[in-house]
């Protein structure tokens, strides 16, 4: 069962002066993350299609979108030209649903158009992407860091969302891809997931979440815990599920031992070293080329 933890400012104090790479960061959960991690003197650079609020000696901005490589590229090298560094990056920028996959009128088949995956390449791809470079400067700088992904409630739901709740399943997914093959690597660099329930941002509107009798939580809530995986470097490969302002770690207290009992202790995961063992170190990138060679 899920234990509910507590934060503490003194929790993430040991930010102050690390340097944070935030996309999506001019509203919501982003903006919230921004403030908590200005209040304890870290230096932050955000990207976001809108400008950002917030006008402070640490922070900088640059208008970013993450479906444009070339932007996430120029995001992280103002982070590396002001500061010299990237320590942190929270891949978090995100919208809400674009899909319709069961419409109320049924489209004549010979005009049936392909439905909309920007939330897809927005929430999950470039998620991805922005997870991508940042762990491309950590490697390079060869310092310690980590990842945070905004993930949802929806992550390990059922949530009638279609596209939303897909994304945020395969943010959860790289993770957990991710994640097992970083101990590998020279620096420490950790990666952990966020899933918050319903939070006050653009995207869930407090009047509509009051009308359905739904509790809610500040943004600020979110932030705070994004700070934490960040400063906590016992933290990684965590999820971190948030509801009414209350947090939980469920993937290592909740899904890990729920997987072990219905397979009998042996999950992917185990496979997968075991796999790796009797190759003698595989690694992805080793899976990869097999996988080539056979369709030779």
């Amino acid at each position: 069962m899920a234990q509910q933890f507590f934060i503490d400012k003194k929790d993430y104090a040991s930010l102050k002066e690390k340097v944070v790479v935030i996309t999506g960061g001019s509203s919501g959960i982003g903006l919230a993350t921004v403030k908590v991690l200005l209040e304890t003197g870290a230096y932050v650079v955000t990207g976001d299609l809108n400008p950002s609020p917030i006008e402070h000696r640490n922070h900088s901005f640059l208008k970013t979108h993450v479906t444009n490589w070339s932007n996430l590229l120029a995001l992280f090298a103002l982070a590396k030209e002001k500061h010299g560094r990237v320590d942190h990056t929270f891949a978090n920028a995100g919208i809400s649903a674009r899909a319709d996959y069961l419409p109320a009128e049924l489209p004549d088949t010979a005009t049936l158009q392909e439905p909309s995956t920007l939330t897809y390449d927005i929430n999950l791809k470039g998620c991805i992407n922005t997870a991508y470079i940042g762990l491309h400067y950590l490697r390079e700088q060869k310092s310690d860091g980590s990842i945070t992904l905004t993930g949802s409630a929806s992550s390990f739901q059922a949530f009638g969302v279609t596209d939303y709740c897909s994304a945020k399943h395969g943010v959860l997914g790289f993770m957990r891809g991710v994640g097992p093959n970083l101990p590998a690597l020279p620096n420490k660099i950790r990666i952990n997931c966020i899933g918050p329930s319903w939070t006050l941002t653009g995207i869930v509107p407090k009047e509509l979440c009051d009308a359905a009798g739904l509790e809610t939580q500040e943004a600020s809530v979110v932030g705070e815990q994004v700070a934490v995986l960040m400063a906590d470097e016992k933290r990684n490969g965590e999820f971190i599920y948030s509801s009414g302002g209350r947090h939980y770690e469920v993937e290592k207290a909740v899904f890990e031992p729920a997987v072990k009992k219905a397979v009998g202790g042996e999950g992917e995961q185990d496979g997968w070293e075991k796999l790796k063992s009797a190759a003698g170190g595989m690694t992805t990138g080793d899976l990869k080329d097999v996988a080539m060679a056979d369709k030779v």
